[in-house]
């Protein structure tokens, strides 16, 4: 895992395995092609992002492939920013994130207290554009204000098998592109004991 600390909160990168990648994927297909699964998996009146589709993903499939990954590189990431090992973490949600051509999702933070963003599909030439600053398709996460040799705003250029984890309450948002194809990606919340929390507010 890499450590970005591009201004106060620590950002931390790490590459998904492929099997997880293709694991989630054929899930997400999987609840698509089935019509009574997509109404009851559908996770949009929960989150504000302005895209096609956002999909909720079940706790046995969470569970059963994707809960040691979570908690490896939480706690990883928690050693690494804050040096505290949690005595336990649950998983509140995760969800996948189906965005389209010209689709966006506005500013926003998240609930819990660890949030995460991975990446599962990645269009060609996401990020192009007329302009030399390539910010479409991409995220920016956002902290404070400018100030003179501090940056407010870290941008990430997505790539399949990419994830970020951030503090729950940094704002971000993911903008617009102009190309076919899908974006596809996932976030998850979790929270930690309450034990861990006190330390950390203290």
């Amino acid at each position: 895992m890499k450590i970005l600390s591009p201004f106060g909160p620590k950002l931390g990168k790490i590459k998904i395995p492929t099997k997880i990648v293709s694991l989630l994927n054929k899930e997400v297909d999987k609840i698509i092609k089935n019509k009574s699964k997509t109404k009851k998996s559908d996770y949009s009146n929960k989150v504000v992002g302005q895209v096609y589709q956002e999909i909720k993903i079940s706790k046995k499939f969470i569970n059963r492939n994707l809960k040691k990954f979570i908690k490896n590189n939480i706690y990883n990431y928690l050693k690494k920013t804050i040096k505290v090992k949690p005595k336990k973490f649950m998983i509140k949600n995760l969800w996948v994130v189906r965005q389209f051509k010209n689709e966006y999702n506005p500013v926003h933070f998240h609930n819990g207290f660890v949030s995460a963003v991975g990446y599962l599909k990645v269009p060609k030439n996401l990020t192009n554009s007329r302009k030399k600053l390539k910010t479409n398709g991409t995220i920016d996460f956002i902290s404070g204000t400018k100030t003179s040799l501090s940056n407010s705003i870290h941008n990430h250029v997505p790539k399949t098998g990419d994830m970020i984890i951030f503090p729950n309450n940094l704002m971000h948002t993911a903008y617009p592109f102009n190309v076919d194809g899908e974006r596809r990606s996932f976030s998850f919340n979790l929270d930690l004991d309450d034990k861990t929390k006190k330390i950390l507010n203290d």
